[in-house]
């Protein structure tokens, strides 16, 4: 004789197959049907995936502005008025360092040069402001001719750099000095403002065939 089971109450009627979920998608099919995407879910994620960029982007732009030694030039962040004036004010302070060295007068570069002044000679030598000052008041440096030409100066926070082609005629105490240089100084502004002069770089510019 065949049982008949009598199911539960408590359990659940069988589902038909329309009852499930078989839309496209990954996974198992599910008797949990399962709201479709709207344009507003699509636009949250985008929210909350794009803040993390936004706060980490506004957190670069802000140190980059206040860190002093920025690898972005200054004249990206001053003013053209501004910029104008300080390019004029490292002109005439190189005009100076010129005008000084052409009349022998120690004070004048004893005033632009910081006290770590550091120079390299067209020879790879290291010369000190000590030295520098020595030189020129012995007259072991000396200049007759020093005509600077194609200046040109970048900014880069507190710190302007000037290159510049010379003509030069002159001596130093490794010899003579006469031909066409490429001359590289380094300014910076100290703790009271003043522009210093903390490096200069001198190279000669050797003609086709010339003997080095």
């Amino acid at each position: 004789m065949r049982r008949k089971v009598a199911l539960s109450k408590s359990t659940p009627a069988p589902r038909s197959a329309a009852a499930f979920d078989l839309r496209n998608g990954p996974g198992l099919p599910s008797d949990t049907p399962m709201p479709r995407a709207t344009n507003n879910t699509f636009r949250s994620m985008l929210r909350i995936r794009l803040m993390p960029c936004q706060i980490v982007c506004g957190l670069l732009l802000a140190l980059a502005l206040l860190h002093p030694t920025s690898s972005h030039s200054l004249q990206t962040i001053v003013p053209r008025t501004q910029r104008h004036e300080l390019r004029h004010e490292i002109d005439q302070l190189d005009e100076a360092w010129r005008t000084a060295i052409l009349k022998s007068n120690a004070s004048a570069i004893d005033a632009l040069l910081a006290e770590d002044y550091m120079a390299i000679s067209p020879s790879g030598t290291l010369q000190t402001k000590e030295q520098m000052l020595a030189d020129l008041r012995s007259g072991r440096l000396h200049f007759t001719v020093l005509d600077v030409f194609d200046r040109r100066v970048r900014f880069y926070g507190s710190t302007a750099l000037v290159t510049s082609l010379a003509q030069v005629q002159g001596t130093s105490a490794e010899g003579i000095l006469s031909g066409s240089y490429r001359y590289t100084r380094v300014f910076v502004r100290d703790p009271r403002g003043a522009w210093k002069i903390v490096s200069f770089e001198a190279s000669k510019i050797h003609n086709p065939g010339e003997h080095r």
